[in-house]
């Protein structure tokens, strides 16, 4: 999380020198008991440091109509116009949070103020406009209120401890490293960014002359044994299988999610997403079969269906305000029906014989997991481990092994939400008993062990394993799966993109997504079925259909059920190829789209700024 408008010495009330190495910009609000605690760290900090160490900028930002914090913050601006800010800020922070006009003037007196500028500022337009201005300079993504600290024009995530605070602003090597780690992951395009590299390094790797190295690396047979039970898989088997299992387990949970209580727990504003996903799947999978028809290929079907989410969303996070936050939340909704559409194509169709014996114990041990989720046991481990044994028996049975992840996602149980003020007053009362024990410095072990069960109660196991999982899949077991799934050797044999199969792929992801989600969604809007936000077109709809097909991962991923050998080297080379297609076409006319709003409301916008006639 960056800021809007970085630290500017020009207008900032700036502690320590201007030109500093760090430079700290501190969101402030004079009636905020956690302000009030952090400024006794703050400042010890720049005590510590050197003026030439760290420059701390004051800011204001609090509840929109709070008039307490904004009598406060425009006294301190005011005292900035005499050069008695920094005096005017400890002023209000020793003073009882309860600020008037009388009770900043009172303390403008015993400043030495000059009253009558001094009220005459208070409620001069240039106040409002700086403090405007502080409010802006945070993303919209961020509530209003303080206090934050961007280090260097980054947000300060860690701990409110002196320590920790110290260590994020001298910056030793291991929180540089942690923190362009954290930089590079919080960007909301960093996971389809490692596709790409991955995807690119395969296809370099294999084409500069060592494919067979790397057809030998993936295809090293790996195995686990007890006795005479063995387990023997390839590499590119354990990724695919089981590796992909977790995939699966987080998109399940993240669907799970959605209908339980995100976008797609409404129904009238689940409706539109549903219907252009359907619509989305349906085309694609229908123009396929139609070029296939017939033939064995046709089988293939399903190719064309999916959408990569990491891909698309982080293309529309790409196009920044280009794209309205009600287009990426239709896009997310969409995606998430369309992953569960190729789960279910996936189960159904996807797998390679039937074992009756083994089903049926993945069927008991799936039973004792929904018995769990009944009986409300909250504790992920169970949850896990049947989870590992429910994906081995699936694979056994010859449904597809991944199937394992989701249903695990189904098992493990939601719970309401906790009552936050209660865990809040319950955690302060913890250190307070620490405190009074000597602990202050020190939180005992009773104390730890109780705060970890506050934080599980926070979430529900999902949210818990979510958040467990989500950057290893995203940038281990993802790229391991395209650098696997994309090491293709570009021949004339595998360059084929007219063959049916390929073209159906081709044609299915870049013609047949856009036209199946905007038809739908067209229809959808016309009978009343569904609704779009007013603040989408049906230009942007198109633009969002064409991003929906870029397939990717999980095209790919149902190519390797479909296809082997040439054939399934031809039909990736075509994913690869209709994605890019894709992504290219999708963000042309988003930006187009963008664009004809902007001149559309360009003569209304000139209208309204015009002076009237006197």
């Amino acid at each position: 999380m960056v800021l809007n408008k970085d630290y500017d010495p020009e207008r900032d009330f700036v502690i320590g020198n201007e030109d500093a190495a760090r430079r700290v910009v501190w969101f402030v609000d004079f009636t905020d008991k956690p302000t009030r605690r952090l400024r006794d760290i703050v400042l010890r900090l720049s005590e510590r440091l050197s003026p030439d160490q760290v420059a701390v900028a004051v800011r204001f930002t609090y509840p929109e109509g709070d008039k307490r914090a904004d009598i406060a913050a425009r006294a301190a601006i005011a005292a900035g116009q005499q050069e008695r800010f920094f005096d005017m800020v400890t002023a209000l922070f020793d003073a009882p949070p309860k600020f008037t006009r009388a009770s900043v003037i009172k303390l403008a007196r015993g400043l030495g103020l000059d009253l009558t500028q001094f009220e005459a500022d208070l409620d001069a337009p240039e106040v409002a406009q700086r403090i405007k201005h502080d409010r802006e300079s945070l993303s919209k993504e961020v509530p209003p209120s303080a206090p934050y600290l961007f280090i260097d024009g980054t947000l300060y995530q860690g701990v409110w401890d002196e320590v920790a605070l110290l260590e994020a602003i001298e910056r030793p090597l291991g929180v540089r490293l942690e923190v362009a780690a954290f930089r590079f992951i919080d960007w909301a395009a960093s996971a389809g960014l490692m596709l790409i590299l991955a995807t690119l390094a395969a296809l370099l790797f294999v084409n500069i002359g060592f494919y067979d190295s790397f057809d030998a690396l993936r295809n090293t047979s790996i195995g686990l044994f007890a006795g005479s039970w063995r387990l023997d898989l390839s590499l590119l088997a354990w990724i695919n299988d089981a590796l992909m299992a977790l995939f699966f387990l987080l998109v399940g949970i993240e669907i799970k999610h959605e209908f339980v209580e995100g976008e797609l727990s409404n129904r009238s504003a689940a409706a539109m997403p549903i219907i252009a996903a359907l619509g989305g799947m349906l085309v694609p999978a229908g123009i396929y079969a139609a070029l296939n028809w017939g033939t064995p290929e046709v089988h293939g079907w399903g190719v064309p269906m999916a959408t990569d989410i990491a891909f698309t969303l982080g293309i529309l996070a790409l196009l920044g305000n280009r794209v309205p936050t009600s287009l990426k939340i239709f896009v997310s909704a969409l995606a998430i029906v369309d992953d569960l559409g190729a789960i279910l194509v996936i189960a159904a169709f996807y797998g390679h014989g039937f074992h009756l014996a083994a089903f049926i114990t993945a069927c008991v041990i799936f039973a004792a997991m929904m018995a769990m989720n009944v009986g409300k046991i909250y504790w992920r481990a169970p949850y896990l481990i049947l989870g590992v044994v429910l994906w081995y028996f699936i694979h056994e049975s010859g449904l597809h092994a991944t199937l394992a992840g989701v249903l695990t996602a189904v098992a493990l149980p939601s719970r309401a939400k906790a009552n936050r003020a209660a865990v809040a007053a319950q955690t302060a009362k913890l250190f307070e008993r620490d405190k009074q024990i000597g602990s202050e410095h020190i939180v005992a072990a009773p104390t730890f062990m109780q705060l970890q069960t506050i934080m599980d109660r926070l979430g529900a196991p999902g949210v818990h394993v979510r958040h467990a999982l989500e950057n290893w899949i995203n940038f281990l077991v993802l790229p391991l799966f395209a650098f696997f799934n994309t090491g293709l050797l570009i021949t004339a044999s595998s360059v084929n993109f007219t063959a049916p199969e390929s073209l159906g792929a081709i044609l299915g992801l870049v013609v047949g997504k856009p036209l199946g989600i905007f038809l739908f969604v067209y229809v959808a809007a016309k009978i009343g079925l569904g609704r779009l936000s007013s603040e989408i077109s049906m230009t942007q709809v198109l633009g969002a259909g064409c991003l929906a097909g870029v397939g990717f991962t999980m095209s790919i991923f149902i190519a390797n059920s479909a296809f082997a050998g040439n054939q399934l080297e031809s039909v990736k080379l075509a994913v690869l190829l209709a994605s890019l297609m894709a992504a290219v076409l999708g963000s042309v006319i988003l930006i187009y789209a963008h664009r004809a709003e902007q001149a559309a409301h360009a003569p209304e916008t000139a209208e309204a700024e015009a002076p009237s006639p006197s």
